[in-house]
């Protein structure tokens, strides 16, 4: 019977969109599920569980169009010390552009990572616009691609799912742009200022 562990390797992981997308995806999986946030100090915890499950679920945001550092010194670890059994490793990852391809270099990494180093790669959801879909009324397209991808785990029968808000590129910019503009005015913080490289630190 399918168990899934579900570590979050985003750097702001307590407070980050992939939490909230763990908690959906563990609401929609009819299958045991334990989850935890990767930290500096838990790696050699987590890859310890390993061995106690038959699925792994690699829940993160892209970071430069590749894998977060949190999620990369852990796989690092993982390298050092691997469990007798290995898991099949999936992904779940989202990104704040439109195009949920953008996320496509990400996962070929954790691909190479399995292959590498004797894992099976199993299931996929890449989410385009990730850190707006949530609270749109889009909300329902990842909802149900999160429940494809749970099913798929569970059942053993991996695939490659991906979604994203369906607008037009120019409207989505346009839309950003301006929740951008309207945080940084909460923040104090011009438009003009976070369009320079020296805004960290800086002070009225």
């Amino acid at each position: 019977m399918s168990n899934i562990l579900i570590l979050n390797g985003s750097p702001r992981a307590p407070k980050s969109n992939s939490k909230r997308y763990a908690e959906i995806f563990r609401e929609s999986c009819g299958v045991e599920t334990q989850y935890y946030n990767i930290s500096a100090k838990n790696h050699a915890e987590l890859c310890d569980k390993f061995d106690d499950f038959s699925d792994v679920l690699l829940v993160f945001p892209l970071y430069a169009d590749a894998i977060p550092v949190t999620l990369l010194n852990f796989l690092k670890s993982l390298e050092v010390m691997p469990p007798e059994n290995k898991p099949t490793i999936s992904v779940l990852i989202n990104c704040g552009f439109i195009e949920y391809y953008q996320n496509d270099i990400a996962v070929e990494m954790v691909k190479l990572f399995c292959k590498r180093n004797g894992y099976r790669f199993g299931s996929v959801l890449e989410i385009g616009s990730g850190e707006a879909i949530l609270d749109t009324p889009f909300k329902g397209f990842v909802e149900r691609k999160l429940k494809s991808l749970a099913m798929s785990i569970a059942r053993r029968s991996y695939r490659s799912l991906h979604t994203t808000m369906p607008l037009p590129k120019r409207i989505f910019i346009r839309a950003s742009t301006q929740y951008w503009i309207d945080y940084g005015k909460r923040q104090n913080t011009t438009a003009e200022k976070m369009r320079t490289m020296q805004i960290e630190g800086q002070s009225d």
